[in-house]
């Protein structure tokens, strides 16, 4: 079995501005930062498909111990946007060496000037008796990012 999540982020711009800030490194540089990463490299290959890959290690502070045992004390995170278009993305995030993976989709829309930003996931653990735990646990910590991410966007797009 899976989880699923669906998160919007909503921004106060039009959804070209909300594109050009996803596709930035720095912005991306931003977030990590924002959310006090360990470490992070942020790539950005342009193309007839835009991919952003942000790499990152996190602390595994506060992971239940049912958790912990499973990663470590650090977790490595890589994930992978590819943008075939202004407004629509496939997305990857796997931890290296971990039995499981987060897979789906980043749309953006826009109405009346305001961007809306949809971020729907598949979240998969294999591990047998705790991947639903897992799972649900790495469900709230991606809200938590992406609340993250929708911080320092709403800041960066009021520059």
């Amino acid at each position: 079995m899976a989880t699923t999540l669906k998160h919007d982020l909503v921004y106060d711009a039009p959804l070209a501005d909300v594109a050009a800030m996803l596709t930035d490194a720095h912005f991306r540089e931003s977030v990590c930062e924002y959310q006090r990463v360990l470490r992070a490299t942020v790539r950005v290959d342009l193309g007839d498909v835009t991919t952003v890959t942000v790499e990152q290690v996190q602390h595994a502070k506060g992971i239940p111990s049912f958790a912990r045992k499973f990663v470590g004390d650090e977790i490595d995170i890589v994930q992978r946007e590819e943008w075939s278009s202004p407004d629509s993305a496939e997305l990857h995030v796997s931890i290296p060496g971990k039995p499981g993976d987060m897979v789906g989709t980043i749309r953006l829309s826009e109405s009346g000037g305001r961007t809306t930003e949809t971020v729907d996931v598949r979240i998969k653990v294999n591990i047998p008796l705790v991947g639903g735990k897992i799972e649900g646990l790495i469900a709230d910590l991606l809200r938590k990012a992406l609340e993250a991410e929708n911080t320092v966007g709403r800041d960066y797009l009021s520059r």
